[in-house]
């Protein structure tokens, strides 16, 4: 029976879950803190450098291009998603907390993802073209954009000392430097980065798993688990479930009613209504300079469930394009 879970899970998911028991069982302590610390600080850089190269001039004319869908597919990611997080306040909170609250608003901020995006449009017969440009251009969307509503979020629901204008030099050095560098080099790094897409792909998801790993060692440490009630994450997987299920029919529909082609609301629906885990934890350590478990844990919670209620949708829909 494991073997066959273990089968249907696929390879990112998988080292989720390890990197959360290791992190659980064999926390860091002392210099292996520091070790891991200035690893993950490198893995950052070199996840954005790679990024930046990865990235062709041709897919941001695509994306400019196409701006209706493109407009849409940002507006509901970068506009739709913090107003909406802000409307639940009443309704999340108390299922959560306040702390894992703010963890939902940082997460309302991030860009969306690009490869389940991309899958879960093409397994259900969308615009696929289109899905890679959206999804690309919200990435690169979010170097800026997250930053930004981070600060105008964030600082109205705390203290305001989460964030401030010193993290815009970490931003400058972990994010945008990497990325603009990467990108005046890809003339002369496309064929590499062509050839070893595998190795980035372990690239990009082994940031997420040292991320991680640091985090729930240093919650252990701190016996923030110890706090957290199971009756809270139960909340939390409600919370994400409610606010997945409402972005996805607001998006289709919204779309459908705009006039758009079915595949294209297909895109829409599934480009704006995810976020990104493997751009949120490293920004999360570039905006803050650390791991905060009550960030994390709701981006954590959110990238599962939208997996599967997503997966779900897509089949049901090519299923329905068949018939």
């Amino acid at each position: 029976m494991l073997r066959a879970l273990l089968a249907r899970t696929d390879r990112f998911t998988l080292g989720l879950l390890l990197a959360a028991i290791l992190g659980f069982s064999l926390p860091c302590y002392g210099g292996g803190v520091v070790y891991f610390s200035s690893l993950m600080y490198l893995a950052i850089v070199l996840l954005f450098f790679l990024y930046g190269a990865k990235i062709s001039r041709k897919t941001l004319i695509d994306g400019m291009l196409h701006w209706r869908l493109q407009s849409l597919v940002a507006a509901f990611t970068y506009l739709v998603f913090p107003l909406l997080f802000l409307l639940l306040r009443p309704l999340l909170q108390p299922l959560m907390g306040e702390q894992l609250y703010i963890g939902m608003l940082y997460l309302s901020c991030l860009p969306s993802t690009v490869q389940s995006s991309v899958a879960f449009t093409s397994v259900a017969g969308g615009n696929v073209p289109a899905a890679i440009c959206s999804a690309s251009f919200s990435s690169l969307l979010g170097i800026f954009m997250t930053p930004l509503l981070v600060s105008l979020l964030l600082s109205q629901s705390s203290d305001g000392s989460m964030f401030d204008l010193s993290a815009i030099k970490k931003i400058i050095v972990l994010i945008l430097f990497p990325f603009f560098v990467g990108h005046i080099l890809r003339p002369y790094l496309k064929g590499w980065v062509e050839r070893h897409k595998k190795l980035i792909s372990w690239n990009d998801q082994s940031t997420v798993w040292l991320t991680v790993y640091t985090s729930f060692s240093a919650a252990t440490c701190a016996g923030f688990w110890a706090l957290l009630e199971p009756i809270t994450l139960v909340g939390v997987v409600v919370a994400c479930a409610i606010c997945v299920s409402l972005l996805l029919t607001m998006s289709y529909y919204l779309s459908r009613w705009l006039r758009f082609s079915r595949e294209d609301c297909i895109t829409i629906a599934f480009c704006g209504s995810k976020k990104s885990l493997a751009l949120g934890a490293p920004m999360m350590i570039a905006i803050f300079g650390y791991i905060d478990q009550n960030l994390l844990l709701p981006l954590l919670v959110f990238h599962q469930v939208q997996l599967l209620i997503c997966s779900g949708l897509a089949r049901r829909w090519r299923s329905a394009s068949n018939t």
